[in-house]
């Protein structure tokens, strides 16, 4: 009946009884006891055997070991009194299970001759007991008999008995194993275990070492089996391995919920059952959660976690907002500021019944007997507070585990006050930021524009942004940029630069010449920061202007990623272009490049973000691109959308991500009128009569009148103030008609108030009231007077 070696049967008398009281079977050493063969007691009722009737069956149903001596009958007819000691063996199958009584021979008082005997109680100096070759017991000493909840006098004088008679049979089976490959190989074995000793509360950690035990020619003869309690190392190792985890599992993110759901999970089932994480609200406290709160305190469940999958004992739902009046655990840990332990023995359930009796019904219907609320604090502020429940674990919650408890959380509470105070600034980041991008774009005659911004799911807001801006003479620039670093720096960054191209882009100036503006800009920007150099200012930067008049392109960039252009019959391509320093270096040129684009090409500007990743470097990135925009022909928007998809991974972008598209249009031939304009004063009159004839071409007579004095007053000023060749355009769409004069002198006009009696100086500011807007800008040959009006109609 031996689990690891059932030949090795007749040094005890074993029997195996079902709960029924019937012999299952007999082994050899049984016969020799009594002298009952198998066949005859098997199948029969063990309590035939009794030679005491009143004796009975000994073993309760409810227990799991039981020794005594009973008197049995012989098959010759005499009493034997035996020494028995008996084990539950629980059925695998859920079915009846089964006892093994066990009786083993008594040989008298150990012999301290023996040299086994003597080696193992001279070299072990804790619970100890001794096997030989065979594995049969050969002696225990005192602290081992009471380990094992048998009487120590008896356990010395019996031999026979084998590791799973002594105790639980799954625990002892492995101990079995364990002594056979110590006496077959002569190494040493360190075995682990946890078992509750006879008359103990709680189970213990226990470290068996099993040493080989050799005579005087080096051949094993036996083992010896020492037992350490090691239950306070144990826990101690346990407790600094759940600090360590937390340290490793809690604030992977800078998400608040996703943080306080880490906590939770470390927690179960390491240190509790059931844990809940709650926490204040900080609208009701003026967006910073308060140093002490005051009851009734309102808390918003963040996150729990069950050892029962679903969470079935949960009474709030993530999300959910309740009150906790003073008295309720919750509240008296925050008003204290320590952990508070409630045992439901103890009478601390009956003050929840007033206010609470859901949670009343909860602990009863899953058996909670302790709880521990503990508060989250960090840096002086009180953020909300996580409760340990414990049901299923029998034990509850000691000094050791409310230190754990308290030392876990306080590292958990920096975590969640860092994700806090991250969401914060980043809310406050981009609310700033989308407060500075354009909140849509200007319909131009120029182009169609369709644009995203996305800002970094993982990391601070950046300073990404992009523009379409209406230049003069139907003309619009395009730029895209990008700041370096994140957070408010960089947007407020960011608000600047954009600031400053607008204003740059209205005075006319060419893309390389605005970039070095835009460069000395971000030099003074860095000098302004007084970081002494250690400061991140710098940006990259792409500027572009398309006029649909001779539908060229002219573009410039600061080390920003070139576009992508999508012809309206071809595959996309990168366009070439001088690759300029990035904003901020200062001291290097900026070259500008030129194409020609036909009616319906699509330009694709981006910043890194979208193209770049931790997966992927930027080539692939723009090699993706080209491809998402060679899908089919469909509108600008959904075109942003596709290449989105395509390029960022589900749970967002790494860093922020600007994308324009801009789809070119071509203003037609016959919308565009040119004269070249002698320079003589005596020919203004007839080229008033022209312009009126050209208007009435185009069926635009309502802005004839206003027209006239426009052309009159410009067309005037070039002829007294400035250098031929002079020339006349006149440009126009659907909404605009737009004057324009140029001349070789680079004297640009500007306005000024004339007085009473002066005979000029009154035509610019006569143009000023009548058009929409004016301005000048230069040219490589001198200077353009442009003005725009409105037409009528115009919606």
């Amino acid at each position: 009946m031996s689990p690891v070696n059932p030949s090795e049967d007749d040094a005890a008398a074993r029997a195996v009884i079902d709960d029924s009281g019937t012999l299952r079977e007999w082994n050899e050493g049984a016969r020799l006891l009594l002298g009952h063969s198998a066949p005859d007691v098997v199948g029969r009722p063990a309590a035939d055997l009794l030679a005491d009737r009143a004796d009975g069956l000994p073993p309760g149903p409810e227990q799991e070991r039981w020794s005594g001596t009973l008197t049995l009958r012989h098959r010759d007819g005499r009493a034997v009194p035996v020494w028995v000691l008996a084990h539950r063996r629980p059925s695998g199958d859920d079915g009846p299970g089964t006892w093994l009584a066990v009786a083993p021979r008594y040989e008298g008082p150990d012999h301290h001759d023996d040299p086994l005997v003597r080696a193992a109680l001279t070299q072990s100096p804790c619970a100890t007991m001794i096997f030989d070759d065979r594995l049969r017991l050969r002696a225990v000493n005192d602290a081992m008999a009471r380990l094992l909840g048998l009487p120590a006098d008896r356990l010395r004088g019996l031999r026979g008995l084998r590791p799973t008679d002594i105790g639980s049979r799954s625990q002892h089976t492995e101990l079995e194993r364990h002594l056979r490959r110590v006496l077959a190989t002569g190494d040493r074995h360190d075995m682990h275990t946890h078992l509750k000793a006879t008359g103990e509360s709680r189970a213990h950690a226990w470290h068996a070492r099993i040493a080989p035990l050799a005579d005087a020619d080096g051949r094993v003869r036996g083992v010896c089996v020492s037992a350490h309690d090691f239950t306070e190392q144990h826990l101690a190792r346990e407790r600094l391995q759940l600090v360590n985890e937390a340290s490793v599992r809690i604030g992977t993110t800078l998400d608040v919920t996703h943080t306080a759901q880490e906590l939770a999970d470390v927690c179960v089932p390491a240190l509790a059952d059931f844990v809940s994480v709650d926490l204040l609200d900080p609208h009701d406290h003026g967006g910073e959660p308060p140093v002490v709160p005051a009851p009734p305190v309102g808390l918003r469940r963040a996150a729990h976690r069950s050892i029962t999958p679903g969470s079935p004992e949960a009474v709030a739902e993530p999300g959910r907002l309740d009150v906790y009046p003073a008295g309720s655990p919750q509240a008296e840990c925050l008003v204290a500021g320590h952990a508070i332990v409630a045992e439901v023995p103890s009478g601390d359930l009956e003050r929840w019944r007033e206010w609470d009796p859901v949670r009343v019904r909860r602990v009863e219907e899953y058996g909670i007997h302790s709880t521990m609320s503990v508060p989250l604090q960090a840096r002086g502020t009180t953020l909300g507070v996580a409760v340990f429940t414990r049901y299923r674990r029998p034990y509850p919650f000691t000094d050791d585990d409310r230190l754990l408890a308290e030392e876990v959380t306080a590292r958990a509470a920096v975590c969640i006050d860092n994700a806090r105070r991250y969401s914060r600034e980043r809310e406050t980041t981009l609310t700033l930021q989308r407060s500075l991008l354009p909140r849509w774009l200007p319909p131009t005659a120029a182009l169609e524009a369709a644009s995203r911004y996305l800002p970094a799911a993982r990391s601070g807001v950046g300073g990404d942004w992009f523009d379409v801006i209406p230049l003069s003479g139907m003309r619009v620039a395009m730029v895209v940029g990008d700041v370096v670093g994140h957070g408010i720096q960089a947007s407020a960054t960011m608000g600047r630069l954009r600031t400053a191209v607008r204003t740059l882009a209205d005075i006319d100036l060419t893309p390389d010449e605005l970039l070095t503006h835009l460069d000395d800009l971000v030099v003074r920007l860095f000098e302004e920061s007084g970081d002494n150099g250690t400061g991140e200012v710098g940006a990259t930067c792409l500027y572009a202007v398309y006029d649909p008049v001779s539908r060229r392109c002219s573009l410039a960039r600061a080390g920003h990623p070139s576009p992508v252009l999508v012809p309206p019959d071809g595959p996309p391509r990168q366009i070439e272009l001088p690759s300029g320093p990035p904003l901020g270096v200062g001291g290097l040129p900026f070259e500008s490049a030129e194409l020609e684009l036909r009616e319906g090409s699509v330009l694709a500007f981006c910043t890194d973000g979208l193209v770049e990743g931790r997966d992927r470097d930027a080539e692939a990135g723009q090699a993706l691109l080209r491809e998402a925009l060679a899908g089919p022909t469909e509108s600008l928007d959904a075109t942003c959308d596709r290449v989105l998809h395509a390029l960022l991974p589900s749970g967002g972008a790494a860093d922020d991500v600007a994308l324009l598209l801009a789809r070119t249009r071509g203003l037609p031939a016959e919308q565009v009128a040119t004269w070249d304009i002698p320079a003589d004063p005596s020919l203004v009159a007839p080229v008033r009569k022209q312009v009126v004839e050209q208007l009435s071409a185009w069926a635009l007579l309502e802005a004839s009148f206003t027209a006239e004095l426009v052309v009159s007053e410009l067309v005037t000023n070039a002829i007294r103030y400035g250098s031929p060749p002079i020339r006349l355009r006149l440009i126009h769409d659907s909404a605009t008609l737009i004057c324009e004069v140029s001349d070789t002198s680079h004297t640009a006009p500007h306005l000024r108030r004339a007085k009473t009696w002066d005979e000029g100086g009154r035509g610019l500011l006569l143009v000023a009231q009548l058009t929409q807007r004016w301005g000048s800008r230069h040219t490589a040959e001198g200077k353009t007077i442009w003005a725009e009006l409105g037409l009528l109609g115009e919606e």
